[in-house]
């Protein structure tokens, strides 16, 4: 994985973990997915970037997202995204604006149909 998808990888999660504020378990979540990537000042980044301008944090997430999207083979976007889903599913919910947030990037990423399979299936 490159720092660029690193970086493109961790904004999302953490764009969906910021959506309602971040709380202790999900930083936890970041810190362990940086740790496992060897990405610390890739997520340093993307919080910077989120802090930046917090409330338009998501709409600024999804246009760096596209311009990386565009560049990355789609198993690997489905990849991206499951793990996301999956990752917020660990906290024991997922809200409806999370998972809108991730359908509209899965849609970005022409891997919509894709994850509402995977909901679908429960996974």
């Amino acid at each position: 994985m490159t720092s660029e998808e690193k970086k493109a990888y961790l904004l999302l999660k953490s764009v969906i973990f910021h959506y309602h504020g971040l709380d202790e378990d999900e930083q936890q979540i970041l810190d362990e997915t940086a740790a496992e990537l060897n990405a610390k000042d890739e997520l340093a980044w993307a919080t910077a970037f989120i802090e930046e301008d917090y409330f338009n944090a998501f709409d600024r997430s999804r246009d760096f997202l596209k311009q990386v999207g565009e560049r990355l083979p789609k198993d690997k976007r489905f990849e991206y995204i499951k793990s996301v889903w999956q990752s917020n599913a660990k906290k024991g919910y997922i809200s409806e604006m999370e998972a809108m947030a991730m359908l509209r990037v899965a849609e970005d990423w022409y891997v919509e149909n894709d994850l509402v399979g995977l909901i679908k299936a429960g996974v």
